[in-house]
This record gives C-alpha cells, sequence and structure tokens, in this order.
C-alpha cells in the first residue's frame, strides 16, 4: 500500500502539471484509440511478465532472490510503466483536456481529476488481474481472483481520499463569492496554513470514513477476543473499538492502528492473523500498535506531510524561476504552443518529482522504519521478554510467503525486527535509546525543513537570487534579439524591482516605441509616472493618457487600479472611485488593497 502512496501522489502530479486549453487537433476518435491502444501494450506486456515469472518461480534454483521478492519486483516494475503511459494518456493523447471539455465539469478539477485516476486504477487493475496466478502461489492464501482484485481496489482507493476533500473544498472556495479568502489560499502561507488545517482534520476523523470503506466489524465473541480487550483494559489504553481487518478476505497476516484520537482509534487485525497466532502472541502484535500511538507516530506523519508541502511549494518557485530564465527555455515560452508549454511545465516539474521521491522514500521511510522498530522494542517492553514478539513475526514470515529476508522502503526486514528484538534482550536498555536516537534525528529535521522552507519560500537571498537569474537571462536573450517587446518589458521589470526607475522608464518608452499598444507597459508606465517618489520623474497626465489606453485595450483590475490612481491624481475623484469599484467587482486577488484604495479616493482614509 505505502508504494501507491507514492505511485498516485506522481499520477496526481502529472494530472497538475497538464496546461492546454481549449480543444485539443486531434480528435476524439484518436484520443479514444490511443488509450485504447496504450492499455493493449500494457496488458500484453503484464500477461508476458508473469507468465515469465511463473516459470520462474516453478524453477526456484533459476531464479534470483525470494520468490515474494521477485513478485513485488515485477509489479514495481509494471506500475512504473503504467504511470509512464498514463502521462502519455494525459500530455500526449491528451486526456485532461476532452475531460475539461464535458459538460458541467470544467469549474470542477475534482471531478477532472477523479476520471483521470480511474484510468491509472484501470492500469493497477490490469496488472492485479494478470498477477493473480503468481500472487496465490506466492502468498498461498486460498482467495479468488475476483477478491484479490476488488480487496487491493479498496485497499488502495482510501490513498485518495485526502485529495478528493482538499480539491472539493478548493472548487467550492473559488466558485464562491469570498474573494478574500481566494486571495488568502493564493499565497504560499495561506496554501500551507489551510492546508495544514484541513490535513489535522482529516487525519482525526478519517478513520471512522476508512472503517467503513473497509467493512471493518467488531470481532464476535471468543477466547481470543475477549483475552486482547482486557489486556487493552488492563494496559489502560484509550481506543473505539478491535475490529476484523476484512481485506482480501482477512486472508493476509497483518494488523494495523489508526486514528489520532481516542475517540476514532481502531485496532485492526485479520482474521487469517487471528488464527495463526496464540494469545500471547496476539497480545505482543497489539502492544505493538499500541506503541505506535503511544509515541504519537500519526502527529510525526502530520509533521511530515506539512514540511513536505512547504519543500514542494518552494522547490516549485525555484524550479519555475530557473527555467523560465534559461535562454533556450525563453524561446520556447516565446513561441508558446501547446506542446511547447507542455514541454516546460515537465522541466519545471522534473525537480519536483525528484525532490518528492527523495523526501518520501528516503527520509519519511527512514523515520517509518524506525518508527516499526520504537514499536517492537514497545512491544517487547510491554509483553516483559521480546519472545511474543519474535515468534509472532516468524509465524508471519513462514505464512506470508517466506520474507524473512525481505526488506522494504518503510520496513525493516523480518530478520533485522527480530535481530534487534534479540539485543533487547541482553540490553533492556535498547528502547531508551531508540527513542533518543528518533528525538535527535527528528530535531534535527526539524531545523533543517524550517531553514530550507524559509529559504525557499520566504528568504530575501531567494528573492535576490530570482531577480539575478531574470536579469541574466534576460540580458543575454535580448543581445540576440534588442527589439523582443515581451523580453525588454521583462527587463523593465527587473529594473523596477531593484528600484532603478529611470531606466524603467527608459525600457518602457523603448517598448512602446516598437509597439504603442502593449497594455501591460502602457499600465506600468502610467503607474510609475503617477506614483515616482522622484517628483521630476511624475507626469499625471500623460499617466492618465497612458492608463485609458491600457485599460481599452485589457479591463483588468490590475489595469483598472492604475486608472482610477491617476484619475484621482487628476482631480477626476468621481470617475476615479467608480472605476475602482469596477476593479473590486471583476477582482478575484488583492481585494483588500482595492477596498483601501477607495477608502482614499473617497476620503475615508488620509493619503500616506
Amino acid at each position: 500500500m505505502f508504494n501507491n502512496v507514492l505511485y498516485f501522489i506522481i499520477v496526481l502530479l502529472i494530472l497538475s502539471i497538464s496546461q492546454q486549453r481549449g480543444a485539443p487537433e486531434d480528435s476524439l476518435g484518436y484520443t479514444l484509440s490511443m488509450l485504447v491502444i496504450t492499455w493493449g501494450i500494457f496488458a500484453a506486456s503484464c500477461r508476458w511478465g508473469f507468465q515469465r515469472l511463473l516459470r520462474r518461480l516453478a524453477k526456484p534454483l533459476e531464479g534470483k532472490g525470494s520468490s515474494a521478492e521477485q513478485y513485488h519486483s515485477l509489479v514495481f516494475r509494471l506500475s512504473v510503466l503504467a504511470i509512464f503511459l498514463f502521462a502519455l494518456d494525459v500530455h500526449l493523447f491528451h486526456l485532461k483536456t476532452w475531460l475539461q471539455m464535458i459538460p458541467g465539469i470544467r469549474s470542477f478539477s475534482v471531478i477532472q481529476g477523479l476520471l483521470a485516476v480511474m484510468v491509472f486504477i484501470l492500469y493497477q487493475v490490469t496488472i492485479w488481474t494478470f498477477a493473480f496466478p503468481a500472487y496465490r502461489l506466492t502468498f498461498p492464501t486460498g482467495i479468488t481472483r475476483r477478491s484479490f482484485i476488488v480487496s487491493s481496489v479498496k485497499l488502495n482507493v482510501p490513498i485518495l481520499f485526502p485529495w478528493v476533500t482538499l480539491s472539493l473544498i478548493y472548487d467550492l472556495i473559488f466558485l464562491s463569492p469570498w474573494r478574500s479568502l481566494q486571495s488568502f489560499m493564493n499565497r504560499p502561507e495561506g496554501e500551507v496554513l489551510f492546508f495544514s488545517l484541513f490535513l489535522f482534520i482529516l487525519m482525526i476523523f478519517m478513520p471512522g470514513l476508512i472503517r467503513t470503506w473497509w467493512s471493518c466489524k467488531p470481532f464476535p465473541d471468543s477466547e481470543k477476543a475477549a483475552a486482547l480487550k482486557t489486556f487493552l483494559e488492563e494496559k489502560n489504553f484509550k481506543y473505539r473499538d478491535l475490529l476484523r481487518w476484512p481485506i482480501f478476505e482477512g486472508r493476509i497476516m497483518t494488523a494495523g492502528i489508526m486514528g489520532m484520537v481516542p475517540r476514532f482509534r481502531y485496532i485492526l487485525i485479520t482474521e487469517s492473523l487471528m488464527e495463526l497466532l496464540s494469545i500471547e502472541e496476539l497480545k505482543a502484535v497489539v502492544a505493538h500498535e499500541m506503541g505506535h500511538a503511544r509515541y504519537r507516530h500519526f502527529f510525526y506523519y502530520f509533521v511530515f506531510i506539512v514540511g513536505f508541502l512547504v519543500m514542494v511549494t518552494g522547490v516549485w518557485d525555484f524550479s519555475f524561476a530557473f527555467f523560465s530564465t534559461q535562454p533556450w527555455v525563453l524561446r520556447i515560452i516565446r513561441e508558446g504552443s501547446a506542446s511547447d508549454l507542455t514541454f516546460f511545465h515537465f522541466l519545471v516539474a522534473f525537480p519536483i518529482l525528484i525532490s518528492m521521491i527523495v523526501y518520501i522514500r528516503y527520509l519519511f521511510g527512514f523515520f517509518m522504519r524506525h518508527f516499526e522498530r520504537q514499536a517492537d522494542l514497545y512491544s517487547a517492553l510491554t509483553m516483559g521478554s521480546p519472545t511474543e514478539t519474535i515468534s509472532s513475526l516468524e509465524k508471519i514470515a513462514v505464512m506470508s510467503g517466506k520474507i524473512r529476508d525481505l526488506p522494504s522502503w518503510h520496513h525493516f526486514s523480518i530478520r533485522q525486527r527480530v535481530d534487534c528484538l534479540w539485543k533487547f534482550l541482553r540490553d533492556p536498555g535498547l528502547l531508551r535509546k531508540q527513542n533518543r536516537f528518533i528525538g535527535l534525528c527528528f530535531t534535527l529535521y526539524l531545523v533543517g525543513m524550517i531553514s530550507l522552507g524559509y529559504f525557499l519560500n520566504f528568504s530575501l537571498l531567494r528573492e535576490k537570487l530570482f531577480s539575478e537569474w531574470e536579469e541574466q537571462a534576460v540580458s543575454e536573450y535580448l543581445e540576440k534579439n534588442p527589439n523582443d517587446v515581451v523580453l525588454l518589458q521583462r527587463q523593465a521589470m527587473v529594473y523596477h524591482k531593484k528600484g532603478d526607475l529611470r531606466e524603467t522608464i527608459a525600457l518602457y518608452e523603448r517598448v512602446l516605441r516598437l509597439d504603442e499598444n502593449q497594455p501591460i507597459a502602457l499600465n506600468n508606465l502610467a503607474w510609475i509616472l503617477v506614483t515616482a517618489g522622484e517628483v521630476e520623474l511624475r507626469d499625471k497626465k500623460r499617466a492618465l493618457s497612458l492608463a485609458r489606453r491600457a485599460v481599452a485595450l485589457e479591463r483588468s483590475p490590475v489595469f483598472l487600479d492604475t486608472l482610477a490612481e491617476a484619475l484621482y491624481a487628476n482631480g477626476f475623484v468621481r470617475e476615479a472611485v467608480e472605476t475602482i469599484q469596477e476593479a473590486i467587482s471583476v477582482a478575484r486577488d488583492n481585494r483588500e488593497y482595492y477596498k483601501r484604495q477607495l477608502m482614499k479616493f473617497t476620503g475615508e482614509i488620509k493619503e500616506t
């Protein structure tokens, strides 16, 4: 399941960077036929891959690694292929663009996303369909193919619950009249704060939703269930319920815990694990799950997810600033075709993808492995000995396809876990050492992430670096293309940020000599001429003329604000009020600023 978390995050990233608008050049029939062809190629690859694996498993001496290792390796490779084909479906065959053209869903990104993600889920279902014979041979659970596929879908779909809920809330907010909230959420700090609050609430209440989705029910009365409930009461552990986990018909030997707060905290155990282990071994498994709650691992996960968002937001800005200031990329942007823009967004997204994989696979995975070790040691401490915990792990290893030596990015192998527990028998202070180690690592993580987050999102050095990249790139490009009005305007903006108004004015004048109908140059020059700190640079009459021409070309709230400022400076107060009111009515961002402008024009506050 944890691998699929990473897969779905990548899929959602692929969706988010698709920027094409309007009807694609290719027909709907072409898109549908290519979707079918790519799926057919993928299905053939799955069939061939698992047939080849079955032949290898029939001759174990010729294979490399355990059967479970070979099975998971093939599923991983096919999942990567599925992600690649999904990227082709979205960006080359215009899947998302056609979905946006369905009447009634253009304004709901969550519906577009769900329909697109269903294509990737189809790829996953194809893997599970052809994987079943190898799965049944590797993990002798005795379930049917249909149950295997349905259970796989039910197990993985909850990964999408947070994204669906968050996307729906975003859609509703941006369809609402709450302009101030929209403006706040468009800023990095607003986005992080909103997401953090939403995620915190979701992590509290989502276990109840997942319980229903997985059809988890309380265990019927039995000696083992009663013994576990008594054990939990004796340890004064607060939880909502002890539930049967029916995933894969309960034939997978596993247990889990979900829920940050006791009222919505559930302990899950599959029937096969309940049948396999003795009462004392089951107590050790439950104690392991108690360890996750005892050491507040869910809160750590919340912090890691927020840190991930802060990092991705900053990396995106850096990546965009870097690639958009490379001369060869500037040429791509200037041409502006749909395929060129898609390529540009792929460039920008590539560092995001790499940082995301590194963060989740290595940093998050490092903490997850050590959280599991911490929970193992807590189980041994609670039971008074590691023997029951060890025996439960050894039984699971044997009955789950001989996975004793199979590690993962989020778990140590069972052999490593058992070795650590035997060390605990010789050194009872090992849990304290593990606690200190995790505390130290988490402190270093916080210091590093706070520093990185500040640098990537808010530091003055960041803005200085962006300005230097842009200035250097624009200057280099203009040497070869001195009359490029778009780049001249970008260079003027660079000088404006630096406070060199004289050079800024000269550049905008140059732009208007080349093209007198450039609305950005008209607007920005008008703003400088009416607001410049140096009195000799001001020319309020010309500023009004320029602002009127800019608004005639484009009635955006920014241009209307400039016109209102110029009208006010020239004594046309009533027209200034009417113009800024129009800006407020059409603005989606910066509405509070425009309202302050209105107050200034109406005399409710004094001009400073």
